[in-house]
């Protein structure tokens, strides 16, 4: 078995003020370096994508990986014009769509905890209700979606010693199950 070629696109908004995503990068990187990482944030800080690296960068990925914090239940902003921009009719769907057959894996963050995203919680959904148009994005675009894994609770509000340490805590786990996911996929 072939080991697939990793792609992580990294959409958080400001990396250098990120504790988990971060960390969950850093740690990625170490445990696999063929994989290509691209922290939007660092390569884009002007907000002008380059179309051309961004699609080759896609077209020689067989999983694709969307690490973000979940931003008002979607993608942050960068990240939502990055996928604006490069998933195009023609290139992402469309008759001669390039991306077809590839698999498609969110990871992502949420500020609120876990308990809040049930139907009897705060937000009255399930992370899984908000997921539905990464769905329709990845039906749309013939990309296999796989399981989202998410870590819940990495909040940015009253960060103290003890907060960050703990959120270090669960972006490692959270990277730990990343890794063991992306080891497990072979094509």
């Amino acid at each position: 078995m072939r080991i697939p070629n990793i792609l992580i696109v990294s959409g958080h908004p400001n990396l250098n003020h990120s504790i988990a995503n971060a960390t969950i990068l850093d740690e990625v990187a170490t445990a696999l370096p063929a994989a290509e990482i691209r922290r939007l944030d660092w390569l884009y800080p002007d907000g002008k994508i380059n179309l051309d690296e961004e699609q080759k960068s896609l077209l020689k990925a067989d999983v694709i990986v969307w690490q973000f914090p979940f931003s008002w239940y979607g993608l942050p902003g960068l990240m939502k014009q990055w996928l604006d921009e490069v998933f195009v009719h023609g290139f992402a769907h469309g008759s001669t769509a390039k991306l077809g057959g590839k698999k498609l894996l969110l990871s992502f963050t949420t500020g609120a905890p876990q308990a809040a995203y049930t139907p009897d919680g705060f937000f009255g959904h399930t992370v899984e209700d908000y997921l539905i148009p990464f769905a329709t994005t990845a039906r749309l675009c013939q990309l296999k979606m796989l399981p989202p894994l998410y870590t819940c609770g990495i909040s940015y509000a009253d960060r103290d010693d003890d907060k960050i340490a703990q959120q270090k805590t669960l972006a490692r786990e959270h990277a730990s199950r990343l890794i063991a996911l992306l080891n497990a996929i072979h094509e």
